[in-house]
């Protein structure tokens, strides 16, 4: 989990590029370089050490430095792997990265999604655009007594005006010009599982009337057709707009609003679970890693660095975007801040010394050890390698708290 390299004349005298070979290679340990204290001032290698290794170390070595590095690079990387095979991770991804996350925002997300999947009431899913709305309503579906049903997604904003009655609610064959054969909709094709309706905000008023009719009455009426029929479906619905401003401008119906708003989540921008990148990067690079043979090994900790300190407006749909991207652009075999399109953003922001990367770090792990062991520092200092003491002064250094 941790790997110890010592550069030697050979290692030196091609600038590394051995290094970087068997560096690459095995991606996943926290790597820590050995080097003579006049060769860190090479900018090739402190390009390459920077770029490739967690930390590195002067010759001659300072034991009781290079412990406290050890234990610290041991516990980011224990905390990585855990969070990779806890239960969360497994029961809530899904078949997208957007479920990925170990950070307390979505183990709230999880409990959430639980609590809400045991009952039959309709559910508002709020965020921002790239958040995993969707997928988390098929995370709801398939935790719920509907899950044999079937799972139906209607993106709202996507269908024209004049399509979507048809859609959602079918038509009988004759109805109109073009209707040469009954089709049902989409709240009929869902009858005995879940109906997500995306982008619910952007549904026309008159279709508003009409689906809170249905949901009141459990009941629709296809275009052209006479009788009522009975439906059986758990409605979740999502939105990136506030609901609640678009009814004061009359864009929506409030007593639609309270029907949609029983239960709600808030998806949380992916600039609020800063902790989930290295989790969330990862889990997208494995994914696509055999798709036409990449040769890619990985992230360097610059570009580890870089997207921690982004903001990421698209989030998690930005990150997937910006990540496939880099593994096609990568010439090399760790991908950098240039190959995802951020070298830019990460030296316009403020530059951070070797000290405050460290503290970011030390930051990072301890919330989510303390998250992953329920606030038990005992647990949490096993997690990262160090004594109780050591965690409780690291927690009043950064101000953390154990909830």
């Amino acid at each position: 989990m941790v790997g110890l390299i010592a550069f030697g004349e050979r290692e030196l005298a091609d600038n590394g590029r051995r290094i970087e070979i068997v560096v690459a290679q095995a991606p996943a340990l926290r790597w820590i370089a050995l080097i003579p204290r006049e060769a860190a001032e090479r900018p090739i290698l402190r390009q390459l050490i920077g770029g490739a290794f967690y930390d590195y170390h002067s010759l001659p070595i300072d034991g009781k430095r290079l412990l406290l590095t050890l234990g610290h690079a041991r516990g980011m990387a224990q905390i990585t792997a855990d969070a990779m095979l806890s239960e969360d991770w497994e029961a809530n991804r899904g078949h997208e990265s957007e479920m990925v996350g170990a950070s307390p925002q979505m183990q709230k997300i999880y409990q959430e999604i639980r609590k809400v999947a045991g009952v039959d009431a309709p559910v508002l899913i709020t965020g921002e655009s790239g958040t995993g709305k969707e997928l988390t309503a098929q995370a709801i579906h398939e935790r719920s007594s509907r899950a044999g049903g079937p799972f139906v997604a209607v993106n709202c904003g996507a269908l024209p005006a004049n399509l979507i009655q048809s859609e959602l609610f079918g038509h009988e064959k004759g109805a109109f010009t073009g209707a040469h054969e009954k089709k049902l909709g989409r709240i009929e094709n869902a009858s005995g599982g879940t109906l997500f309706l995306d982008e619910i905000g952007d549904l026309p008023m008159d279709l508003q009337t009409n689906l809170l009719r249905f949901l009141q009455e459990k009941t629709i009426h296809r275009i052209g057709g006479r009788q009522d029929i009975h439906v059986d479906v758990r409605v979740l619905a999502a939105t990136h707009v506030n609901l609640e401003t678009a009814i004061k401008d009359g864009r929506f119906r409030q007593d639609l609003y309270y029907r949609l708003n029983v239960l709600q989540i808030r998806m949380p921008p992916l600039k609020d679970r800063t902790g989930d990148i290295p989790l969330l990067a990862q889990y997208i690079f494995r994914r696509f890693a055999n798709e036409k043979g990449h040769r890619v090994k990985g992230f360097s900790e610059e570009a580890m660095h870089a997207m921690n300190h982004y903001d990421w407006p698209g989030n998690i749909r930005e990150l997937i975007n910006r990540v496939r991207r880099a593994m096609v652009m990568c010439e090399k075999f760790l991908i950098s801040p240039v190959d995802l399109g951020l070298e830019r953003r990460t030296n316009s922001r403020m530059q951070v010394t070797l000290t405050e990367a460290r503290d970011n770090a030390e930051v990072g792990s301890i919330r989510a050890a303390l998250a992953q062991s329920r606030g038990s520092v005992t647990v949490a200092a096993q997690q990262l390698g160090i004594s109780r003491v050591s965690l409780y002064r690291l927690m009043e250094k950064h101000g953390i708290t154990k909830s």
